[in-house]
């Protein structure tokens, strides 16, 4: 027992807590202790940065790393690489006391039912931290979601949360951790709907949101996060809304060529250093050398952002930045750093957005390049993260504008589709493809991969060797004792399966062998297998049962698997998954 389970124990009585978990107001009353937590984390993971930023850059970080004009040279090309040495060390530590690898929040909805460790939060806090405070060109949104996500699974946990509503609770706890570090609740709450929890649904609807509103007023009275626009924008008209439509197929394109960027930075710098311990440093130092050209590719880009939506200029200069940006990202995430590409996303989207203003006005529409910056920041955000809905929102909490949403939805719509249709993934599944996990969405799967042959089948089986008369086959197994009987060879192995309707047929012979009468003797189940790899099995053999091996050439038989079972316990796991998707309580 954990010693918060045991504080809860001491504290709340098992009353309390089942009232909790098994009403909507108690959920709803975790959704909102959870976003106070994840915006108190996000806030002060912020403010940490902020103090690496003062004490490595001096006093003109304050407005942004990337908004730097007089920094040192030596500070802006050592201290990345310098972080990355910090990061290969704690590597290093963790490989030796902490040999595991984190499970993020989508991943942990997807596979573990929302179970996360708050230990994983606070190694990748710690390595996000170190990443984004030396200068390597990361956001911290990894760190806020990590962190709040487990330590809305713990809290979940600690009231014994039924699966889906934990699930909905690991959602509450990244929804605060985005809407605080944006000042965006609705941003927040659609990201957790889209990314973590996979679906939307009425019911879940109040913890969220509510989680997403705690987050940001705890950010707002600590003062850890900084809005990412104020101004105003005319009113878009049809000439915005076309411009519109070409800036999200291009940001669709562009993010798809940024993914496949980042991963072959990896591959690239993993075949030039071999070793790994010095990976982040050399790409530290790639970065710091890119910062020397512009102190804007640092960190995650706050202070650019502000000045790409505040400041006019010629184009030369915002392209430059975006591929050295876009260079930059790549080769961070390339080389180790720890983060990811979400805010990267915000401030390459207004780069491209704005740098598309020129065109249009050759082509005669007439468009302003700060709308079309903020359509491009909501497009290539969409279509690298994945989250539609969140992105249209920021657009409307940055701006107040439903008219800029109106047109920021179209341009996130076509973004979407090229990524989608393209594509397929967006980043974080992407990575998780990389490593060989069919992960697509927050959608919970890992029921499925739960529900395996192993626990599925029957352990007492009856069985016999296959030089068995079947006159004795027929005295020890009589007409409705049982249906299967598995037969083995003399060395103990699976053999085949035997019907005991079709042993007492009036044309078998009670002379021979039960040899004779043995199916299947190719086709087993093993039980790692899941229920749906399991049922396709059954669908190709068309067999009522089959037997469970431990080993394909070993073939030692642990148990028994009939069809009918099988698709009954599945249907059962389906339907309880549909429940949770809904968010209707149990009866």
């Amino acid at each position: 027992m954990t010693p918060i389970h045991r504080w809860l124990r001491r504290r709340f009585p098992v009353s309390l807590r089942q009232a909790v978990r098994q009403t909507e107001p108690g959920i709803i009353g975790l959704g909102i202790v959870a976003g106070i937590a994840s915006g108190l984390v996000a806030s002060l993971l912020g403010l940490a940065a902020k103090g690496l930023h003062f004490l490595l850059f001096g006093a003109e970080s304050e407005h942004g790393l990337s908004a730097l004009r007089d920094a040192s040279p030596l500070s802006l090309l050592l201290s990345p690489a310098i972080g990355g040495l910090l990061l290969a060390l704690l590597g290093m530590a963790l490989a030796r006391w902490w040999p595991r690898q984190p499970v993020d929040p989508i991943e942990a909805n997807a596979l573990h039912g929302g179970r996360m460790s708050v230990m994983d939060g606070v190694v990748v806090g710690a390595q996000n931290l170190l990443s984004n405070g030396f200068g390597a060109s990361v956001g911290l949104e990894a760190a806020y979601t990590q962190a709040g996500g487990g330590l809305a699974s713990r809290l979940g946990r600690a009231f014994g949360l039924r699966r889906g509503d934990l699930r909905v609770l690991v959602g509450c706890g990244a929804a605060g951790a985005i809407a605080a570090s944006f000042q965006a609740p609705l941003t927040g709450a659609f990201y957790a709907f889209e990314l973590v929890i996979g679906t939307y649904a009425i019911a879940h609807l109040g913890p969220v949101v509510a989680a997403a509103v705690a987050g940001t007023v705890v950010a707002r009275a600590l003062g850890g996060a900084t809005p990412v626009f104020s101004g105003g924008i005319a009113p878009p008209d049809w000439d915005d809304g076309v411009t519109a439509l070409i800036v999200g197929l291009l940001c669709g394109l562009a993010a798809i060529a940024l993914m496949r960027g980042v991963t072959l930075a990896e591959v690239v710098i993993r075949r030039v250093i071999p070793w790994s311990f010095l990976r982040p440093a050399t790409g530290g130092l790639m970065v710091g050398a890119l910062a020397l050209v512009t102190p804007a590719v640092l960190s995650a880009g706050h202070g650019a952002l502000h000045l790409t939506f505040m400041v006019e200029g010629p184009a030369m200069p915002v392209l430059v930045l975006l591929l050295l940006k876009a260079l930059a990202a790549a080769i961070s995430i390339g080389s180790g750093f720890r983060g990811g590409l979400f805010f990267a996303s915000l401030l390459l989207g207004a780069l491209l957005g704005k740098l598309l203003a020129l065109p249009a006005s050759w082509a005669g529409f007439v468009v302003d390049p700060l709308l079309t910056a903020v359509v491009g920041m909501s497009a290539f955000g969409a279509a690298i993260i994945g989250a539609p809905f969140a992105m249209t929102f920021i657009a409307l909490e940055t701006t107040g504008d439903f008219a800029v949403a109106g047109v920021t939805v179209a341009a996130v719509i076509v973004s979407s589709t090229t990524v989608r249709r393209l594509f397929g993934y967006s980043f974080a599944t992407w990575r998780f493809h990389l490593r060989g996990e069919a992960i697509r969405s927050a959608h919970d799967i890992g029921w499925l991969r739960d529900l395996t042959v192993g626990k599925l089948m029957r352990r007492e089986v009856r069985t016999v060797k296959t030089d068995m008369r079947i006159s004795s086959f027929r005295r020890d197994f009589p007409l409705g004792s049982t249906t299967h009987v598995i037969a083995l060879d003399q060395a103990d192995r699976y053999a085949g399966l035997i019907l005991v309707t079709e042993a007492h047929a009036p044309e078998v012979s009670e002379n021979d062998t039960v040899a004779t009468l043995v199916h299947l003797p190719d086709k087993v189940l093993l039980p790692a297998q899941n229920a749906k790899q399991a049922m396709a099995i059954f669908d190709a053999t068309d067999a009522e049962a089959l037997a469970v091996v431990d080993k394909q050439d070993t073939s030692r038989v642990l148990g028994l698997v009939t069809a009918s079972y099988l698709l009954r316990r599945y249907s059962e796991e389906l339907d309880k998954r549909r429940q949770d998707e809904l968010g209707i309580m149990p009866a």
